[in-house]
């Protein structure tokens, strides 16, 4: 039995399997005890049945002894944000408004997982509805600090080497911030990869689906196995997808041409932030453009909320007007807010949208990739909110794959990761160009 088995990568973990020295019993049982070690003081998870994850890793190992097909997830173990549903479990959506909730239906995403032998370990905490109110799950790094929003349990799970896998959603920053704070690799691919069939809408535009690993090899195996077509959901696409795994897995053919942005919100950053970022392009060098944009660029954070917020109040209006009083008090001022968005505004804000995706697709004939913050700096005390988004918004709204790394270290010791862009489906290159700048900065330490 290897030592310690919670600790493995997925990729990691796949090999020993498949060389007979770890099953996936074992480390099943390896991630539960992690689970009861720690989780009382994290809070990571919504739902867990360990029989039942144990009953579906005896399986996985059975098919393996029986020299059957395998998946590419074979007895792996993953956590799912608490909007997915399964037939299996409740999925009760970060409220007690849906408290027990139960479908007879699995995600098309958990259909893929299933295919692909992975273990669904249970439901990660999410916040309330998936937006602005926070539950309770803290930072692995330090309990007094929030691990982000709203994908907080499954960024929470990954860091604290409960699963090595997890799926989150992002509508503004809700995988590549978590990421940040948690000290993860987090990826969002582009918008349409991820089917979004089964899953909690609070925005028919913006809502995408991420993922959070421990390696960059792992969020790829993890997004080219939940990736596909789904003519159910409105945005997703009929084209080959990238093949991720590969992306993450080649060297650059050249060297890679970065941009930065000098954002007016980029005063958002904390000292500490600033200064490792600065460091990291001051080692990239000549390699990065500053860029002074257009002021339209920074009026899209506007765009994105306004869509946002009408959206939601559609897709959820029923909801919120037969549970009015179950409803946060934190989210209920952008409930009314976004009552008050007309349908000229809405239909406006659609336009301007489809404007930056235009933008992006010229700029990025250009430039392989964009370098950004993935938060303001270090995840903020728990019970002040889930942290600032605005630096992931921009590349939300336009549906960009975006991946944070976790390569900084903050003043009190918490982890803050750096943010790679890249142009729409083409999200292996973006990969790629991430493996490089890993592989720079670590030449760089030497």
């Amino acid at each position: 039995m290897i030592k310690e088995a919670y600790k493995l990568t997925a990729t990691e973990a796949l090999a020993l399997c498949a060389i007979g020295k770890l099953t996936s019993v074992e480390l099943v049982k390896s991630c539960l005890a992690q689970m009861t070690a720690t989780d009382d003081a994290i809070k990571a998870w919504a739902y867990l049945d360990p029989e039942a994850a144990i009953l579906q890793a005896t399986e996985c190992d059975r098919i393996r002894k029986a020299g059957l097909a395998i998946g590419p997830l074979h007895g792996i173990p993953v956590g799912l944000k608490d909007i997915i549903d399964t037939a299996d479990m409740p999925t009760a959506r970060g409220t007690p408004i849906f408290r027990g909730r139960r479908t007879d239906h699995d995600a098309r995403l958990v259909e893929l997982l299933r295919d692909a032998g992975a273990v669904i370990m249970g439901k990660t905490v999410t916040t309330e509805l998936a937006f602005v109110h926070a539950n309770e799950t803290r930072n692995p790094h330090s309990p007094d600090h929030s691990p982000g929003g709203s994908s907080s349990g499954s960024a929470a799970a990954v860091a604290a080497h409960h699963v090595p896998l997890a799926i989150g959603t992002q509508t503004n920053g809700s995988v590549i911030r978590p990421a940040s704070y948690c000290g993860t690799f987090g990826f969002k691919p582009t918008r349409g990869v991820v089917s979004r069939t089964g899953l909690l809408q609070t925005s028919v535009s913006l809502d995408q689906v991420g993922c959070f690993g421990r390696s960059l090899a792992d969020v790829a195996l993890l997004t080219d196995v939940i990736s596909g077509y789904d003519e159910r959901d409105a945005t997703s696409f009929a084209r080959p997808r990238p093949d991720m795994s590969a992306g993450a897995a080649e060297d650059v053919p050249a060297t890679p041409e970065l941009v930065w942005f000098n954002l007016p919100f980029n005063d958002r950053l904390s000292d500490d932030a600033k200064e490792g970022l600065d460091a990291v392009l001051d080692i990239l060098g000549p390699q990065v453009t500053k860029m002074e944009p257009a002021d339209t660029l920074s009026n899209l954070v506007a765009v994105q909320a306004r869509i946002h917020e009408y959206e939601i109040c559609k897709h959820q209006a029923e909801l919120f007007d037969g549970n009015w009083d179950e409803i946060s008090e934190t989210l209920k001022p952008v409930i009314t807010r976004g009552r008050q968005i007309t349908q000229a505004e809405y239909e406006d804000a659609l336009l301007v949208k489809a404007s930056a995706e235009k933008f992006f697709a010229d700029f990025f004939l250009e430039f392989d990739a964009i370098i950004a913050p993935s938060a303001a700096g270090e995840a903020p005390t728990f019970g002040t909110g889930t942290g600032d988004p605005i630096f992931c918004t921009l590349w939300t709204l336009a549906g960009l794959p975006c991946v944070s790394l976790p390569l900084l270290v903050g003043d009190t010791g918490l982890p803050i990761g750096v943010q790679l862009i890249g142009p729409a489906e083409k999200d292996n290159r973006l990969l790629r160009t991430a493996r490089w700048l890993q592989t720079q900065l670590a030449n760089a330490a030497e």
